[in-house]
């Protein structure tokens, strides 16, 4: 059952017929920022965002926003994508329109927003950059920014030599009990994650890895910041970008890219239809997707880029360099609820 239906259909049933209308109507023009864009935001004074970036990023991106453009507060709203997505059908089903930009790390979402009829088509010229696979035809959403989901461990418990250099390295017995690991019915970049690890390796590997005694959380953030405080020795996963930020700050962190490859985790965002601050939100879209501010994604906040205007930072491993799973977001949320089912079996959550 996808999240189309079910429980998830509290937005469906209407929604599919402003898609068929959707769908028949041309994609919009890319829409530059104009002074009028930007007065008409400035009037409107507040943008409410809902992500699922770490809490000091987004609220980082928050701060250059409310200097660039004075008299635009942002409202940043944090917490896993697939909460993110309850909330907004809890919302809508009640009738209440509180948000404007949507944020999260399961690409997947998006296409059953964009089946629901909650999504409202805008395109930042600046994202006409980007490969067409991480932009909607329609112009419903983009993604505005790419992280990974490798092994870590760290280094003050676990010597270079004795570390795992696959998935399949963490089965072994030496790790019970040592392992940490974020869980998909929280985190949408676990289950894209999974979904990727799934289909690469199959639900034998999670059978098998549920009895290693993994410490279960829900954020895909999480696990990197137990790893640095020592309260386990290896994460199973864990964002990229937060390993890397705490491992630049000085954390006892060793990142590993699977010899099997890494998943891939594309974040996405896109306007709510019927946003209270719709002028704020196609403003702060294009300030999302802008060289300026995906430049400082990759350098302040070790994320990567779709811009191809953007340089990685010097030191880090070059996504060249790495084996990559490939993303196939149509088939992940098909297969969303039978993730988030067999994955709460085999590690009896």
């Amino acid at each position: 059952m996808t999240r189309a239906f079910g429980m998830r259909a509290a937005m469906a049933a209407g929604a599919l017929m402003a898609l068929v209308a959707q769908a028949r109507a041309a994609p919009p023009q890319p829409t530059p920022v104009t002074p009028e864009l930007v007065a008409a935001a400035t009037k409107e004074g507040k943008v409410v965002y809902y992500t699922a970036i770490d809490l000091k990023v987004a609220q980082g991106l928050a701060k250059i926003f409310e200097q660039k453009y004075p008299g635009i507060t942002v409202q940043v709203d944090r917490t896993g994508s697939e909460r993110i997505f309850q909330r907004l059908a809890q919302e809508r089903a009640s009738g209440v329109f509180a948000v404007d930009v949507l944020d999260g790390s399961d690409q997947s979402l998006f296409i059953t927003w964009k089946a629901q009829g909650v999504l409202e088509p805008f395109i930042p010229a600046e994202v006409l950059k980007w490969p067409a696979e991480q932009r909607d035809p329609d112009g419903t959403y983009q993604s505005v920014r790419v992280t990974l989901m490798p092994i870590a461990y760290n280094t003050n418990l676990v010597k270079p030599e004795d570390a795992p250099k696959s998935f399949a390295d963490l089965l072994d017995p030496k790790w019970m009990g040592k392992i940490v690991k974020a869980h998909p019915s929280y985190s949408g970049g676990i289950v894209t994650s999974t979904f990727q690890t799934v289909r690469e390796l199959g639900w034998g590997y999670f059978e098998k890895l549920g009895k290693q005694k993994v410490m279960q959380i829900q954020s895909a953030t999480e696990p990197p910041k137990k790893l640095a405080l020592g309260e386990r020795a290896i994460s199973a996963d864990g964002l990229e970008y937060v390993q890397i930020l705490l491992k630049e700050q000085g954390a006892p962190i060793a990142i590993v890219y699977p010899t099997e490859g890494t998943p891939l985790v594309p974040g996405c965002e896109a306007i709510a239809k019927n946003a209270p601050h719709p002028n704020a939100a196609k403003l702060f879209m294009s300030f999302m997707v802008s060289r300026e501010i995906q430049q400082y994604l990759v350098d302040e906040a070790g994320l990567r880029s779709f811009n191809p205007d953007v340089k990685d930072k010097p030191g880090r491993t070059p996504l060249s360099q790495i084996k990559l799973m490939k993303t196939d977001p149509e088939a992940q949320e098909k297969a969303t609820e039978e993730i988030k089912k067999k994955y709460s079996e085999y590690f009896g959550i």
